[in-house]
């Protein structure tokens, strides 16, 4: 039987006159892993911090089990500024002792890339003071998992993680022992590593049995059960239940709940985006060129990031971005800003940037732009303009608009200074979209978003008609809200990558257990005897390529919204299914073929 090491009994708390905890008991035994999720400003944090002893309840006890070793990872570091990463992390351990540790090795490769400590100036000798916040944190996480626990509280601990980081991070913590209680809006981080859910709503905790995955199916039931007035929310979460079922098999990971009624939930909801539909429209609001890339060179500084690229972004494109940090993901994303804001007279270092003459972008970078403290939130919406057109004759007032991004009619009158950051970053987006862009560059579009905006902000997407990249750590939003990934892996080149994410996560182990430098540039590494002329021509039918795998989705989703519609007919699903077959070992071909002509690029 497992050992209970933690009690939470009728435990309140309240701020001002909201009750934040109103009443709750919760208790964490041995094995377990629990995701605490539930919208901003409701309470999870308070609750984990209570949980860990750091913060008191108005009412009620926390109880530890005696002897509890205990590990927690705040939003706030205490590091001391003063100290070396060697010191606040090893300690006193020798070279040869803590190098002779497999997990101390481990935790220093995934949480910084090797044990000389890359992008350090003296590796472990390096003092804390004048680091970034986002490194000071990936210190302090690895401190944390250095030592032995029974139990691990985390809050945001995927935050400042790229895509790699946050893998190792799910892979580490799920081979550990520890019990773990986990705050993270990473969907996709939540479905590898936990076993239950904490859903933190409105003053109470309702728990769940299962990852991510199950808790969308299990709360979709049980609103159809008690029939929910919250027509809104219920219908995001049908949509989502909608994907998570049509999506990857591996998504939900046991068949807990009663599927049935989850089907029946969803029975009526279409895949998320007509994806054919909107292509048409994006053409007609875009004309045949958004942005064409011609032998470009991107720089930062003295530093050449990417050499020879040759891309186009089309109408109606949905373009996932990954990649190793410093890679050049931002600065790719300014040079096309920089050059759709002069209308194609500023340029890159070296090479051409062609930007449609029709082409209307939006970019979110990751500074939110401050607006003056005393300004209203609907007035700062307002300020762009009263109504936006969404494009298959949908329009949305601002107050609307502002109220599908969580903010209430009371909220849209606070001013832009006594909001959060996550509210801020909200607002920030909306200003976005009320000024009708044609074209998205969203660069971190998921930090301080809670589960429930980031779903608002899924659905918008989904019927909005244009050309979008989105760099994101974010793999679950990424996956959500593109329809194909490029990578940029360091070697000064933009790949594509046919599998998604999971391709770009091998690559980067091939890259790191092989133990060799960074590859040379593309055009080092040409094959003998191609000629430039060949290389082009490569190209040329790369991207002919990358349509066809395109048009092969698109098929493939029809596909599999067919057999759906036609369930109960077995004969027409075999049918079906038989073309499904046919079109995956198209796909298996065009994806050789892609590869092929990758390296003669």
């Amino acid at each position: 039987m497992a050992v209970n090491l933690v009690n939470v009994e009728a435990v309140s708390k309240v701020y001002g006159t909201r009750a934040l905890l109103d009443g709750v008991s919760l208790g964490v035994s041995e094995g377990d892993r629990i995701g605490v999720v539930g919208r901003n400003g409701d309470g999870k944090t308070t609750l984990i911090r209570m949980l860990a002893k750091l913060e008191d309840a108005d009412t009620g006890r926390v109880t530890h089990s005696g002897g509890l070793r205990l590990g927690v990872l705040t939003q706030h570091d205490s590091l001391d500024p003063k100290a070396t990463i060697r010191h606040e992390v090893i300690g006193v351990m020798a070279d040869h002792e803590w190098a002779g540790s497999a997990k101390i090795r481990d935790v220093l490769t995934g949480l910084f890339g090797g044990l000389d400590m890359p992008g350090f100036e003296h590796g472990l000798d390096t003092v804390i003071g004048p680091l970034s916040g986002g490194e000071r944190r990936r210190i302090a996480l690895a401190k944390l998992l250095i030592d032995d626990q029974d139990l691990i509280v985390l809050d945001e601990p995927t935050n400042h993680l790229d895509v790699e980081g946050i893998a190792w991070l799910a892979q580490h913590l799920q081979e550990r022992r520890s019990a773990l209680v986990c705050v993270t809006h990473d969907r996709w981080f939540l479905d590898q590593v936990c076993t239950r859910m904490w859903d933190v709503q409105r003053g109470d905790v309702h728990e769940y049995e299962g990852g991510y995955s199950d808790y969308v199916f299990a709360r979709a039931e049980r609103e159809r059960i008690a029939a929910t007035e919250e027509v809104k929310r219920q219908n995001l979460m049908r949509k989502e239940l909608a994907w998570l079922r049509r999506g990857a098999p591996a998504r939900t990971s046991k068949p807990r709940y009663r599927i049935e009624a989850a089907n029946e939930l969803i029975a009526d909801v279409p895949p998320p985006r007509d994806t054919s539909e909107l292509m048409k429209f994006a053409n007609a609001r875009l004309g045949r060129t958004v942005f064409d890339l011609e032998d470009v060179t991107v720089t930062a500084g003295p530093k050449v990031l990417l050499k020879h690229l040759t891309w186009q972004l089309g109408p109606g494109d949905r373009i996932g971005l990954v990649g190793v940090n410093g890679a050049g993901k931002t600065s790719l994303l300014r040079a096309l800003a920089d050059a759709a804001r002069t209308q194609g007279e500023e340029q890159p270092a070296a090479g051409k940037i062609v930007v449609g003459k029709t082409v209307r972008l939006a970019y979110l970078s990751q500074d939110v732009t401050e607006l003056p403290a005393s300004l209203r939130v609907l007035e700062a919406v307002q300020q762009i303009r009263d109504r936006v057109d969404l494009g298959k004759g949908r329009e949305m007032t601002a107050g609307q608009l502002c109220e599908q991004f969580g903010f209430t009619k009371e909220k849209q009158w606070t001013p832009v200074g006594d909001l959060s950051g996550g509210e801020r970053r909200r607002l920030q987006l909306l200003r976005l979209l009320m000024d009708e862009p044609n074209v998205l560059f969203l660069d971190e579009p998921t930090n301080d978003l809670d589960i429930e905006t980031l779903t608002q902000l899924e659905d918008l997407l989904d019927g909005w008609p244009g050309s979008m990249v989105v760099i994101s750590h974010d793999r679950f939003f990424i996956e959500r809200t593109t329809d194909r990934t490029f990578a940029l892996l360091g070697d000064q080149t933009l790949r594509m990558l046919p599998r998604g994410i999971d391709e770009y996560l091998e690559r980067r182990r091939r890259m790191i257990e092989a133990s060799v430098p960074t590859p040379a540039p593309a055009a080092a590494q040409q094959k003998p005897g191609v000629s430039a002329a060949d290389a082009r021509a490569a190209k040329k039918e790369l991207q002919k390529v990358e349509r066809q795998l395109d048009k092969l989705s698109d098929k493939e989703s029809k596909l599999h919204a067919q057999i759906a519609e036609n369930a109960t007919d077995f004969e027409k699903v075999a049918k079906l299914d038989a073309e499904l077959r046919e079109l995956a070992g198209e796909r298996d071909e065009l994806e050789m073929r892609w590869l092929e002509l990758a390296e003669e690029a």
